[in-house]
């Protein structure tokens, strides 16, 4: 197979690829098979390189994998970030479902990343898992502390607990990934994030 010029300038001899167009493309194969799924034969073929052009860009597989969820974090997630800019507690759970809702019912494999590797459990993916685990732990306390600082505002109930509302936030967008990949279409998570929204806090008055 004829590899393609580097997309981008690298120091020495280019690569005889492109880096950034191979790693979307393990990305969407570690979307839609799953870390354990994904056979090194599925990710080369994907990526149109050889194992040992793989090996070299991108070190072994567990390395590809990271890279790839740092791709899928920058792009596919950067809802996320934004959504804690938001003004008031309510946006910042709006801007998150609603990133969410359309992440899910774009062109892109349904389900979250996060969520598919979090649940694996064979042995060759331990340390994936943990990995997942981790990046989540720090969005998770990133919204613990936005909330804290809305409760402190007065845009939050007094008695509301913010690590609580976290916890019950993530489930929906867990919820919605799972759903997604399990066939439910867009009206069906429209539903959802509407029926959410209802049930957030009232902001006192």
């Amino acid at each position: 197979m004829e590899e393609t010029v580097a997309c981008h300038a690298a120091k020495g001899r280019p690569r005889e690829f492109c880096v950034d167009a191979a790693l979307a493309a393990a990305l969407r194969v570690f979307w839609s098979k799953g870390y354990e799924g994904a056979s090194l034969t599925d990710l080369t073929e994907a990526m149109g390189i050889t194992r040992p052009s793989l090996y070299a860009a991108f070190g072994n597989k567990e390395s590809l994998f990271r890279k790839a969820l740092d791709l899928y974090e920058s792009e596919k997630m950067a809802y996320m970030n934004a959504a804690l800019s938001a003004p008031t507690a309510r946006g910042v759970a709006e801007r998150l479902l609603g990133g969410a809702l359309e992440a899910q019912t774009g062109n892109e494999p349904r389900g979250c990343l996060g969520v598919i590797h979090s649940v694996a459990c064979g042995a060759e993916a331990e340390g994936i898992k943990a990995e997942v685990i981790a990046r989540r732990a720090a969005s998770q306390t990133a919204l613990i502390q936005r909330f804290e600082r809305a409760r402190t505002d007065g845009d939050l109930p007094a008695d509301i607990d913010p690590a609580g509302l976290t916890s019950y936030l993530i489930a929906l967008l867990q919820g919605m990934a799972i759903q997604a990949g399990s066939g439910a279409g867009r009206e069906a998570l429209v539903r959802l994030v509407d029926t959410a929204m209802r049930m957030w806090p009232v902001r006192p008055n």
